[in-house]
């Protein structure tokens, strides 16, 4: 913003960089990126429902050490990725990549793929050692993208051999892989952990999110990391030539370590970059000896894995720095003790709607153990977060803006004694005649999507291209997104 003086007066001029070019695409406010300030008024992160157990990892082939799990819409089917084990023990013998479908997210099959080699009627699509680890895909959004292509996915680890790192693969239905080339094209990490890969329209490149540690020295050619789990990222025109990795920056500081990112455009707003993070914490085990050899922990892994975990919920909207804006859990370990083994409750990449107002995050629970399953939890549709106010009242303006559109449509919710009013202001902050505080509706109720009111009526057409600031006024009351629609 800069000042002009003019005749004895002092204009405020919004320089074109400052003002958001909204449009018409929806904001959750799981971030401060629209927020100039606020008074009374925060953003608060919602807990999420706990709607239980889906699928059991109860077949011979999948087993305790299931996880690394990854779910992608396509069209009316969800289509579920997972690593299994045709061999017992955590020592990677015998891992394999298995696959689950549903049609709403609740109740899942477990189709027989009939993949030569693997054990008969079993849903295992993959069986290729070093990759079925932490087979990670994804649907290839990039335009133009040859059919037999349309799923990709990135699987690997890093061993002392020289042809080690993450290997990518293609397929035309997501059942049958085959490797895009034969040498590894990702070499740069330490890749034990879920890599993520997608392509980012924003970027119009593909972008991959991956394991790295904060130290590390090199002895002999060979890596020793040290310091904390972190994540890289590295961009790409065609999955094969990536370029060098940068560590992602945090804010603030990263304190602990992020097992997995699970980095992914949200599926509402893609422009707007999500983590459901794994959190794990080393050297703490809440168990007792007792209760984990009730549980029937796998001895062998209980005796070497002492750690904790739980989800975390980051934002980014240059896809170079994660924004921790919430330091508290997004998904706690709960009251169920198996919750609480190592490993246990890594977030399945990627948020998908389950129903008309419903959106959902699944996590693998019970890890070692033989109650190993697949769990669900829930939020109204942009429901992780929120800009609220309690009963006292507060307010928040948002940062000047320019829109497309009829009307502004908002997913908010009240108490029975709560309100939503909105005053509309110009770039300088001056309440424009026909849209003041007085004007406003004085909203209460619970709904998705609202096209909000003044005294004149919803249309906002005259405002359309104009530079603009929103003044919201809650008392006892939630905004979960905002988004300007219809066409003039």
């Amino acid at each position: 913003m800069r000042l002009l003086p003019f005749a004895g007066l002092l204009l405020v001029t919004v320089l074109p960089g400052q003002v958001i070019e909204l449009g018409g695409r929806l904001e959750p406010f799981f971030d401060r990126a629209l927020i100039a300030e606020s008074k009374g008024a925060d953003l608060r992160l919602h807990e999420p429902r706990d709607e239980g157990i889906v699928m059991k990892f109860d077949r011979p082939w999948e087993g305790a050490f299931s996880a690394y799990c990854t779910i992608l819409r396509d069209g009316d089917r969800l289509h579920l990725y997972y690593r299994g084990k045709k061999a017992g023990g955590p020592d990677g013998t015998g891992e394999v990549t298995c696959h689950a479908e549903s049609r709403d997210g609740l109740s899942w099959t477990k189709p027989a793929a009939n993949l030569p080699g693997a054990p008969a009627g079993s849903n295992v699509i993959l069986d290729e050692a070093g990759v079925t680890h932490n087979f990670s895909p994804f649907i290839d959004a990039r335009p133009g993208v040859p059919a037999d292509e349309r799923f990709k996915a990135l699987g690997g680890v890093v061993t002392k051999s020289p042809d080690s790192g993450l290997f990518a693969f293609a397929s035309a239905d997501g059942l049958s892989w085959r490797r895009l080339q034969s040498a590894p094209v990702l070499t740069k990490g330490a890749f034990d952990s879920q890599n993520v890969a997608f392509w980012s329209e924003k970027e119009g490149c593909y972008v991959a999110y991956f394991r790295t540690f904060t130290g590390g020295t090199t002895t002999g050619g060979v890596w020793n990391p040290s310091g904390l789990r972190t994540v890289s990222r590295a961009t790409s025109p065609d999955l094969l030539h990536w370029s060098e990795p940068k560590a992602m920056a945090f804010t603030p500081a990263q304190e602990h370590h992020f097992y997995t990112s699970q980095s992914q455009p949200y599926f509402r707003a893609p422009h707007l970059l999500i983590s459901t993070a794994a959190r794990w914490v080393p050297g703490r085990r809440p168990l007792t000896d007792d209760e984990a050899a009730a549980l029937k922990v796998d001895p062998a892994y209980y005796k070497s894995a002492k750690d904790a975990s739980d989800c975390v919920f980051m934002t980014s909207r240059d896809g170079a720095t994660f924004e921790q804006n919430f330091r508290e859990a997004l998904i706690r370990p709960g009251l169920d003790l198996g919750q609480w083994v190592s490993r246990t409750g890594y977030p399945v990449l990627n948020l998908v709607q389950t129903g008309p107002a419903e959106m959902s995050l699944y996590t693998n629970q019970d890890y070692a153990q033989p109650t190993s399953h697949l769990r669900r939890y829930s939020w109204r549709l942009d429901g992780i977060a929120s800009m609220s106010a309690p009963y006292a009242g507060g307010e928040f303006t948002t940062k000047p803006l320019r829109f497309s559109g009829r009307a502004l449509r908002l997913n908010l919710a009240t108490s029975a004694v709560g309100s939503v009013r909105v005053e509309i202001l110009d770039a300088d902050g001056k309440p424009l005649p026909g849209r003041t505080l007085s004007d406003s509706q004085d909203f209460a109720g619970n709904r998705l999507e609202h096209d909000f009111r003044w005294k004149k009526g919803a249309d906002l057409s005259d405002l359309a291209g104009r530079v603009i600031r929103l003044r919201f006024v809650l008392k006892d009351a939630d905004v979960y997104s905002l988004r300007f629609v219809g066409t003039n």
